[in-house]
């Protein structure tokens, strides 16, 4: 009696359910163990007879090794002086009625009589049977495939093989990985006979063991090759959707495993040929899960690398110049341009998307080619007018001397092939959120000055405004800059507004900025916005040095009164509604400011992370406030590098709750 499952018919089988998925007991593949042994000779006509003989059970203790092989001991001496092959076992099987005895044994029938084994417990017992059966069974398919060169006979005994392995509850990296072995060595020794039917059988065969193990480089090739003939053939290319999805969920990287990555590429670009955008989009869809957020963290970045690598191969080889193949290549990169738009569409995915493309990854070759320049562009505008701040300044500079997606779409840059329209759209949606910030716009100065001019001349409403504010704030040191600014605004009607509506602002702010007045000002509790205005408005506070709106009922608007004190050095904002878009511009303006309170203020991350270039700063208050540990320690090491002499932090931080419900203790103070 063979050991081995019965074998499976002509037709396919239903693919089985893992055995380990189910609810019955899982176990480790045993390799060797301490384990009681017993030996029998007896006729098999008379086995029941000697069985029942207790006379005859003498038990010897042995460490046992079950090898690739034969079973044997560690000390060749009693019932196991001789190893037991494999080939010798007929069959084993528990000997269950022995265990209200605490006998928890094993019979493994040979051909001159029995072996058995006993185990301390039932769990222990199975776990040595089923490891036992498990290297009897793959000791015969490597030896029935080894023999056999009949393709119909090959796929059958694999066939086999992959459903024992799924149905074993031996839970083991060997199990999955030894089909993929033999299918290596089928594939190294017999792929030349088989026919494309045959083929398409092997990966039937094969495609269930591929959800729980990657691919070897041979099967790989052999997918690839086989996937690209496939246009037409739904049932290989569902066969290879599961072995797919595994890949981007776990493979960690492509630059070790590049066949991995070839087979994914290979197969994304066979839906493509079959179906065009559709499916690939479908496809994406699938790996992301139905879920607002992907549960599996390596799609994304598995999917750009599949992306890149495609975009590299494609230009890698532009210096051909046969029309055929210019049309593959067209089809080639439309493809996994349709991937990266897709991805772009999820917006869980959207912010890690934008960081791996801020460096720009991609050829220089590609960022020239009109065509790619279309396709990549959907994916830049899904980032600029994506409402997260961290996501739409992912098309500025990554760091200072290096250029980004709005360096190479500007006029005159080598991505733009249409005077500007697209950049002016891009930087419009940035500069009308946080953009127009002082800090910002310093780094761009350099870069974007003569493009922002351009489009302000143009007429184009976003850059007329903020040439504007880079007047008011103060970004241009250089005169003749300043002139060309002046020039450019009153060029346009609506820039000749803009210029004379800051004109009058600056000139509302010039009584206050003068000379004179208190050193410290309080304001009543309750006061508003209007409250504070009309009360600077109302004379001169250039020697005001201490501020304190403690419990009064300014917003961030007054921001812009705020930065006109020239020697404010004392700011006191404890339980006001002043929030992020009114720190930006304090942080960015008062840079003599050494202390501000911001206890119990809806202030979050992304306001206090401005606060770092504030080298004045010596006293800061962040009580009660959305203050995440990264930021506190940033700000904390920022200002003790400012104070020099001393840095004492207290508290506790708490994140991801509401402002007035969980207080966020965070107060760091300085002094000389």
């Amino acid at each position: 009696m063979a050991v081995a499952i019965a074998n499976g018919g002509q037709q396919r089988p239903q693919r089985p359910q893992r055995c380990s998925t189910g609810a019955g007991p899982k176990f480790k593949l045993i390799h060797e163990g301490d384990i009681q042994v017993c030996r029998l000779n007896h006729s098999r006509t008379l086995i029941s007879k000697v069985l029942s003989s207790k006379f005859l059970r003498r038990w010897e203790a042995h460490h046992v090794y079950l090898g690739d092989f034969q079973m044997y001991s560690a000390t060749c001496v009693g019932f196991m002086e001789c190893p037991l092959s494999y080939q010798e076992i007929l069959d084993a099987y528990t000997v269950n009625r022995w265990d209200t005895g605490q006998h928890f044994c094993i019979r493994v029938t040979i051909p001159d009589g029995s072996v058995l084994l006993k185990a301390p417990n039932a769990y222990l017992r199975d776990q040595w049977l089923h490891s036992l059966k498990w290297k009897v069974n793959l000791l015969r398919y490597k030896r029935l495939i080894s023999k056999s060169s009949d393709p119909e006979a090959l796929t059958k005994e694999l066939r086999e093989l992959v459903l024992f392995s799924l149905t074993t509850p031996i839970q083991d990296d060997v199990i999955f990985t030894v089909p993929l072995e033999m299918v290596s060595d089928i594939l190294a020794h017999h792929f030349i006979s088989f026919s494309d039917e045959e083929q398409e059988n092997l990966i039937v065969a094969l495609a269930p063991v591929l959800e729980y193990v990657q691919p070897s480089p041979e099967v790989c090739a052999f997918f690839s090759k086989h996937c690209k003939g496939q246009l037409y053939n739904n049932e290989v290319l569902d066969v290879f959707l599961p072995a797919v999805h595994r890949i981007l969920k776990h493979n960690m990287d492509f630059g070790k495993y590049p066949h991995l990555r070839m087979f994914v590429q290979d197969y994304i670009y066979t839906l493509f040929c079959k179906d065009y955008a559709d499916v690939v989009r479908e496809f994406v869809e699938s790996v992301h899960s139905p879920s607002a957020t992907c549960p599996h963290p390596r799609v994304l970045p598995n999917l750009v690398a599949v992306v890149l690598s495609a975009v590299y191969s494609t230009f890698d080889q532009s210096d051909k110049l046969l029309v055929k193949y210019e049309e593959i290549n067209t089809n080639f990169l439309l493809c996994f341009m349709t991937v990266m738009d897709t991805i772009a569409q999820f917006e869980d995915w959207r912010p890690n998307l934008s960081t791996l493309l801020q460096p720009i990854p991609f050829p220089k070759e590609a960022l020239k080619n009109e065509t790619f320049v279309l396709y990549i562009s959907a994916v830049i505008k899904a980032f600029a007018e994506d409402q997260r701040c961290e996501v739409h300044q992912s098309i500025l500079p990554v760091r200072k001397g290096k250029d980004g997606w709005i360096d190479i779409i500007c006029p005159g840059g080598v991505s733009c092939f249409d005077e500007g329209h697209f950049f002016s759209h891009v930087m419009g949606r940035l500069l009308n959120c946080c953009g127009r910030r002082k800090k910002i716009l310093l780094d761009l100065k350099e870069s974007m000055l003569g493009p922002f001019m351009l489009l302000a001349l143009r007429g184009d409403s976003s850059f007329i405004q903020t040439l504007a504010f880079m007047l008011e704030v103060e970004v241009l040191q250089d005169e003749n800059e300043k002139l060309q600014i002046i020039s450019t605004l009153e060029s346009t009607e609506e820039g000749k507004l803009c210029y004379e509506a800051l004109c009058q602002k600056k000139a509302k702010f010039r009584q206050m900025q003068e000379k004179g007045g208190p050193t410290v000002l309080t304001l009543p509790t309750k006061s508003t916005d209007d409250d504070l205005a009309r009360l600077l408005k109302s004379g001169s506070f250039g020697n005001l040095q201490s501020l304190n709106l403690a419990f009064t009922h300014v917003t961030s608007a007054c921001a812009e009164y705020l930065v006109q004190l020239p020697a404010l050095l004392h700011l006191n904002l404890w339980s006001t509604q002043f929030g992020d878009k009114g720190l930006h511009m304090v942080a960015e303006q008062l840079h003599n400011l050494e202390s501000l309170n911001l206890c119990e203020t809806p202030v979050t991350d992304d306001g206090l992370s401005s606060l770092v270039i504030m080298s004045s700063l010596r006293n800061l208050n962040l009580n009660s406030t959305r203050l995440s540990p990264t930021t506190y320690e940033k700000l904390k090491a920022k200002i003790a590098k400012t104070g020099r002499d001393r840095c004492s932090v207290h508290g506790c931080l708490t994140f991801g709750v509401p402002v007035c419900t969980q207080a966020v203790d965070a107060s760091v103070t300085l002094s000389s």
